[in-house]
Protein backbone atom coordinates (compact mmCIF):
# COMPACT_ATOMS: atom_id res chain seq x y z
CA UNK A 1 0.00 0.00 0.00
CA UNK A 2 1.46 2.93 -1.06
CA UNK A 3 -0.25 6.69 0.13
CA UNK A 4 0.41 9.70 -1.10
CA UNK A 5 0.94 12.64 1.01
CA UNK A 6 -2.00 15.49 0.96
CA UNK A 7 -2.53 18.05 3.55
CA UNK A 8 -5.03 16.56 6.14
CA UNK A 9 -4.30 13.12 6.63
CA UNK A 10 -4.93 10.59 9.35
CA UNK A 11 -2.46 9.33 11.97
CA UNK A 12 -2.34 6.09 9.66
CA UNK A 13 -2.33 8.22 6.59
CA UNK A 14 0.40 10.36 8.12
CA UNK A 15 2.96 8.04 9.32
CA UNK A 16 2.66 5.66 6.13
CA UNK A 17 2.92 8.34 3.88
CA UNK A 18 5.73 10.07 5.48
CA UNK A 19 7.36 6.27 5.05
CA UNK A 20 6.82 6.32 1.41
CA UNK A 21 7.81 9.68 0.92
CA UNK A 22 11.46 9.28 2.78
CA UNK A 23 11.50 5.74 1.10
CA UNK A 24 11.27 8.08 -2.59
CA UNK A 25 13.99 10.32 -1.64
CA UNK A 26 16.40 7.53 -0.52
CA UNK A 27 15.98 5.79 -3.34
CA UNK A 28 16.49 8.55 -5.85
CA UNK A 29 19.05 8.90 -3.59
CA UNK A 30 20.92 5.99 -4.30
CA UNK A 31 19.34 5.67 -8.15
CA UNK A 32 21.27 5.70 -10.96
CA UNK A 33 24.66 4.90 -9.98
CA UNK A 34 27.36 2.32 -10.98
CA UNK A 35 28.38 -0.34 -8.70
CA UNK A 36 31.75 1.65 -8.21
CA UNK A 37 29.89 4.95 -6.77
CA UNK A 38 27.58 2.76 -4.54
CA UNK A 39 30.95 2.08 -2.88
CA UNK A 40 32.42 5.24 -2.93
CA UNK A 41 32.48 6.94 0.57
CA UNK A 42 33.47 10.11 2.57
CA UNK A 43 36.49 9.49 4.94
CA UNK A 44 36.84 8.84 7.59
CA UNK A 45 33.41 7.44 7.61
CA UNK A 46 32.78 3.08 6.42
CA UNK A 47 29.25 3.97 5.37
CA UNK A 48 28.52 3.93 1.49
CA UNK A 49 25.10 4.05 -0.66
CA UNK A 50 25.55 0.46 -1.09
CA UNK A 51 25.92 -0.31 2.65
CA UNK A 52 22.69 1.84 2.76
CA UNK A 53 20.40 0.05 0.40
CA UNK A 54 21.52 -3.17 2.44
CA UNK A 55 21.13 -1.88 5.95
CA UNK A 56 17.83 -0.38 5.53
CA UNK A 57 16.37 -3.48 3.15
CA UNK A 58 17.33 -5.57 6.20
CA UNK A 59 15.77 -3.12 8.71
CA UNK A 60 12.47 -3.46 6.68
CA UNK A 61 12.44 -6.99 6.66
CA UNK A 62 13.33 -6.57 10.25
CA UNK A 63 11.01 -4.16 11.60
CA UNK A 64 7.70 -5.39 9.26
CA UNK A 65 8.40 -9.06 7.82
CA UNK A 66 10.28 -10.90 11.06
CA UNK A 67 8.50 -8.82 13.98
CA UNK A 68 4.98 -7.26 12.99
CA UNK A 69 4.42 -10.16 10.18
CA UNK A 70 6.24 -12.61 13.04
CA UNK A 71 7.30 -14.78 9.58
CA UNK A 72 10.82 -14.49 10.10
CA UNK A 73 13.81 -13.33 7.83
CA UNK A 74 13.29 -14.20 4.25
CA UNK A 75 15.64 -16.59 2.44
CA UNK A 76 17.49 -13.78 0.62
CA UNK A 77 19.47 -13.08 3.73
CA UNK A 78 20.66 -16.31 4.71
CA UNK A 79 22.78 -15.55 1.75
CA UNK A 80 24.28 -12.84 3.98
CA UNK A 81 24.75 -14.06 7.09
CA UNK A 82 23.04 -11.99 8.83
CA UNK A 83 23.81 -14.07 12.78
CA UNK A 84 27.39 -12.97 12.59
CA UNK A 85 29.20 -9.87 13.48
CA UNK A 86 29.68 -7.30 10.68
CA UNK A 87 28.26 -9.47 8.13
CA UNK A 88 26.63 -6.23 6.10
CA UNK A 89 30.60 -4.84 5.83
CA UNK A 90 31.92 -8.10 4.49
CA UNK A 91 29.78 -8.24 1.74
CA UNK A 92 29.83 -5.03 0.80
CA UNK A 93 32.21 -5.63 -2.49
CA UNK A 94 30.03 -8.39 -3.59
CA UNK A 95 27.31 -6.22 -3.81
CA UNK A 96 26.19 -4.96 -7.56
CA UNK A 97 23.57 -1.98 -8.01
CA UNK A 98 21.08 -4.25 -9.53
CA UNK A 99 21.06 -6.39 -6.86
CA UNK A 100 21.41 -4.13 -3.79
CA UNK A 101 18.19 -2.20 -5.46
CA UNK A 102 15.95 -5.41 -6.51
CA UNK A 103 17.29 -6.18 -2.38
CA UNK A 104 15.79 -3.27 -1.12
CA UNK A 105 12.90 -2.97 -3.31
CA UNK A 106 11.97 -6.30 -2.44
CA UNK A 107 12.17 -5.65 1.15
CA UNK A 108 10.07 -2.48 0.87
CA UNK A 109 6.99 -4.36 -1.32
CA UNK A 110 6.88 -7.37 1.49
CA UNK A 111 7.07 -4.57 4.32
CA UNK A 112 4.01 -2.92 2.27
CA UNK A 113 2.30 -5.80 2.91
CA UNK A 114 3.25 -6.23 6.21
CA UNK A 115 2.01 -3.79 7.55
CA UNK A 116 -1.31 -3.34 5.75
CA UNK A 117 -1.61 -7.69 7.22
CA UNK A 118 -1.27 -5.71 10.43
CA UNK A 119 -3.25 -3.10 10.64
CA UNK A 120 -5.89 -4.98 9.13
CA UNK A 121 -5.73 -6.82 12.58
CA UNK A 122 -5.78 -4.23 14.83
CA UNK A 123 -4.93 -1.39 13.22
CA UNK A 124 -1.73 1.18 14.47
CA UNK A 125 -2.32 -0.82 18.14
CA UNK A 126 -1.29 -4.18 16.57
CA UNK A 127 1.16 -5.69 18.61
CA UNK A 128 4.46 -7.52 18.19
CA UNK A 129 6.98 -8.85 20.68
CA UNK A 130 10.66 -7.60 19.23
CA UNK A 131 13.05 -9.76 20.37
CA UNK A 132 15.86 -7.20 20.51
CA UNK A 133 13.69 -5.45 23.19
CA UNK A 134 12.24 -8.50 24.45
CA UNK A 135 9.20 -6.92 24.80
CA UNK A 136 5.48 -6.30 22.65
CA UNK A 137 5.47 -2.93 20.90
CA UNK A 138 2.41 -1.36 18.36
CA UNK A 139 2.65 -1.27 15.23
CA UNK A 140 2.67 2.74 15.48
CA UNK A 141 5.69 2.53 17.46
CA UNK A 142 7.57 -0.13 14.66
CA UNK A 143 6.53 2.25 11.86
CA UNK A 144 7.85 5.64 13.93
CA UNK A 145 11.32 3.81 14.20
CA UNK A 146 11.58 2.68 10.39
CA UNK A 147 11.02 6.75 9.66
CA UNK A 148 13.93 7.50 12.28
CA UNK A 149 15.94 5.09 10.45
CA UNK A 150 15.37 6.30 7.31
CA UNK A 151 16.00 9.65 8.70
CA UNK A 152 19.05 9.50 9.75
CA UNK A 153 20.66 7.47 6.86
CA UNK A 154 18.83 9.64 4.07
CA UNK A 155 20.89 12.42 5.75
CA UNK A 156 23.58 10.45 4.98
CA UNK A 157 22.85 9.36 1.72
CA UNK A 158 22.31 12.91 0.93
CA UNK A 159 25.61 13.87 1.86
CA UNK A 160 27.66 10.85 -0.21
CA UNK A 161 25.35 11.52 -3.34
CA UNK A 162 26.42 15.00 -3.60
CA UNK A 163 30.17 13.80 -3.28
CA UNK A 164 29.73 11.57 -6.12
CA UNK A 165 27.83 14.31 -8.74
CA UNK A 166 26.84 16.92 -7.03
CA UNK A 167 23.36 15.61 -6.80
CA UNK A 168 21.29 18.03 -4.27
CA UNK A 169 17.69 18.38 -2.80
CA UNK A 170 14.86 16.19 -1.04
CA UNK A 171 12.77 15.46 -3.94
CA UNK A 172 13.49 14.08 -7.29
CA UNK A 173 11.36 16.93 -8.70
CA UNK A 174 14.23 19.51 -6.88
CA UNK A 175 16.79 18.47 -9.81
CA UNK A 176 14.33 19.26 -12.66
Amino acid sequence: MTIEMTPVMDETGTMLSTLDRIRRTFAWKCGGLTDEQLRQRLEPSRITLGWLLKHLAFCEDHYFTAVLADDGYPDVWAAYGPDEEGWDWKTENEDTVDGLMELWEGAVARSRRSITEALGRNGMDTLATNPEWQLEANARRYIADMIEEYARHTGHADLIRESIDGLVGEDPRDAA
